[in-house]
């Protein structure tokens, strides 16, 4: 038996989120009936992070057991044969028998693409968020970095997601301008249900100056929902890298 890890891209709006459940497409179901299909192997598929409905990847993280001959090196091409053009693997390779996507993770990495402009895109109405008021990066970067280090953050956190604490660890945040996109990037050791999302939001509010920036703190210690800004739409969040 092998034990394959892959890396996957996909364009999260025609599914469901990561995680299978019924009666609805997911990008696990896809890939898992894909490498089915493949080997004639009903596998159980373990991914790195359950993105949720309309959230793309770049790099998102999964393995599985296979008694497959298959080089490891060319299952990404032969799983491919079976997918869709919105899911791509990107990498296939052998790891320990031990390896788990999920548990053996470390930290990930998500981009916020945000398009920032009056007029509406042609290009990326799908792929990132429309805000018509004009950001102000030099503040928005000022207010995330009271986000940096360990703190509790349930005021960024959406209800319904199953972690046990709402303790995690930003190693860094950075918002720059790229032409008439806005890109929100986000490193750390793991993330609750839409926080990168409330974040999002909360930095919006305060780079329309909405809100004060040294407000971020005030929300941060209030460890109150309501007091953060909108979750940000899904479509524009991005999976970028699972660190191991």
């Amino acid at each position: 038996m092998n034990n394959i890890k892959l890396t996957i891209e996909y364009d999260g709006r025609n599914y469901h989120g990561w995680q299978i459940q019924p009666d609805v497409i997911t990008v696990q179901g896809v890939v898992a009936d894909a490498i089915k299909k493949l080997t004639g192997e009903s596998i159980d598929l373990i991914g790195a992070s359950r993105t949720d409905e309309g959230v793309h990847a770049f790099g998102q993280v999964a393995n599985f057991i296979t008694n497959s001959t298959i080089a490891p090196e060319k299952f990404c091409l032969a799983i491919n044969a079976y997918l869709p053009d919105d899911i791509a693997i990107v990498k296939s390779e052998l790891v320990p028998d031990n390896f788990n996507a999920r548990y053996d993770s470390c930290g990930k990495k998500y981009i916020y693409l945000i398009h920032n402009r009056y007029t509406k895109s042609a290009l990326f109405k799908d792929n990132a968020y429309h805000v018509k008021q004009k950001i102000d990066i030099d503040i928005v970067n000022r207010a995330a970095k009271f986000l940096i280090g360990t703190h509790d953050f349930s005021s960024f956190r959406a209800s319904g997601g199953g972690a046990k604490t709402s303790v995690r660890t930003i190693h860094d945040i950075n918002i720059k301008q790229d032409g008439d996109r806005v890109i929100v990037e986000v490193r750390g050791d793991g993330f609750l249900y839409n926080m990168v999302r409330i974040i999002v939001g909360t930095l919006i509010d305060i780079g329309v100056k909405r809100v004060s920036p040294n407000k971020m703190l005030e929300i941060l210690d209030a460890k109150d929902r309501v007091k953060a800004g909108q979750t940000a739409p899904s479509h524009g969040l991005y999976l970028v890298e699972v660190y191991y």
